[in-house]
């Protein structure tokens, strides 16, 4: 394809990203067609899957994570991800190991040697032995009886690296509360893949659920080098195909560029979508610049904390934030949405936010409380 302009790189985004194209029924698809989707909140991880998928509520997303669909674990830059649950070991072999390169020095930092985190594994894993599932609360009970140290950032540092090396994953909340279960158990059937090849297969996701976008890009989500990032684009072959905008380099599915022109005239300057914080939209790019007008970067990562608001999307750019809270009354319980916009919105996007929030708020299965928007 020729170069492209900054508004024709956001609306095919906004397609890869199956924010206008959604081809899917269940969770386990949308998380294999991105690899790994950021998910360190719950709750916005849930409506990552939800905004995609417009025909399931809260309870239809909770149910495939209950059923072993999709999990929750650290497959890279040791963070949470949501991804289909068959994935994992690859996953965590190929990218995930790169955390464990570095916990070395975290565990110097807090006191830990390796001979500590190994008898936590061996405890972890026998007291989850035989389908159990235990609450993190309750793990870190055991540990402490196991005359484990957990206070502080231990308990976090111990639970994170026993499913980092793969012997637990995140699994389903019991109550408000995280909870593990043994990975072997939780998801036995597990692609396998190694070296090129899953570096390729990573290089095909990221680029077919992202694209157009570039190499720096792809290097920065999925915490590998530049070498790493080239090899994996080179692996892809004829999938991935080289485009261009912004004077930048781009990658992205082969079959894209046949649609590129009908999703670009097609795309609609005047929907109004609301993501969540921690959405593939942001964070699964290192240059945020397309989505993210500079002049609004802090009012969307106040202070560069790494903690994102929730945002007002329109024609694949940030336009506001919104927030959400469950309130209770003497009928049962709301969501109240509060969008606050950069610039006042037009009839239309205002109709269009009112649907975007009966979403959400169908989504939730609650009643809707609408606050207007605020400048």
């Amino acid at each position: 394809m020729g170069e492209l302009s900054e508004r024709d790189v956001a609306r095919l985004r906004t397609a890869s990203l199956l924010l206008s194209v959604q081809p899917f029924q269940r969770p386990a698809e949308v998380a294999h067609w991105f690899g790994a989707m950021q998910a360190q909140d719950l709750a916005s991880g849930l409506w990552s899957f939800g905004v995609r998928l417009p025909h399931l509520d809260l309870a239809g997303v909770e149910a495939a994570v209950e059923a072993g669909e999709v999990l929750r674990t650290w497959p890279m830059r040791g963070t949470l991800h949501f991804i289909e649950s068959s994935d994992a070991r690859w996953l965590l072999a190929l990218t995930g190991v790169r955390a464990l390169a570095r916990a070395a020095a975290r565990r110097a930092y807090l006191g830990l040697d390796l001979a500590t985190v190994t008898k936590a594994a061996d405890v972890v894993g026998d007291r989850l032995a035989g389908g159990g599932r235990m609450t993190r609360a309750a793990l870190i009970e055991e540990l402490g009886r196991a005359g484990i140290e957990t206070a502080g950032q231990h308990a976090y540092h111990l639970l994170w690296y026993v499913s980092q090396i793969g012997v637990t994953c995140v699994g389903p909340n019991e109550g408000k509360e995280q909870s593990f279960v043994l990975l072997d158990e939780w998801a036995p059937e597990q692609r396998a893949m190694e070296g090129d090849e899953a570096l390729a297969e990573l290089a095909l996701r990221y680029f077919r659920s992202h694209g157009p976008t570039t190499r720096q890009d792809f290097a920065g989500w999925a915490g590998i080098t530049a070498a790493e990032a080239k090899a994996g684009i080179a692996g892809a072959g004829g999938a991935l195909v080289e485009a261009g905008y912004a004077g930048a380099q781009a990658w992205m599915a082969a079959e894209l560029p046949d649609r590129a022109a009908d999703i670009v005239a097609g795309g609609d300057a005047e929907r109004v979508r609301l993501l969540p914080g921690f959405d593939e939209f942001m964070l699964g790019y290192k240059d945020r610049s397309i989505p993210l007008p500079r002049e609004h970067a802090q009012r969307i990562v106040p202070g560069n904390n790494g903690v994102f608001q929730p945002t007002v999307v329109v024609d694949g750019r940030v336009f506001g934030t919104w927030r959400r809270a469950v309130k209770r009354t003497l009928k049962g319980a709301r969501v109240e949405v509060r969008p606050e916009t950069f610039a006042a919105l037009s009839a239309r996007r205002a109709r269009s936010l009112e649907s975007a929030a009966a979403d959400y708020a169908r989504f939730m299965g609650l009643e809707l409380a609408l606050v207007r928007p605020q400048v």
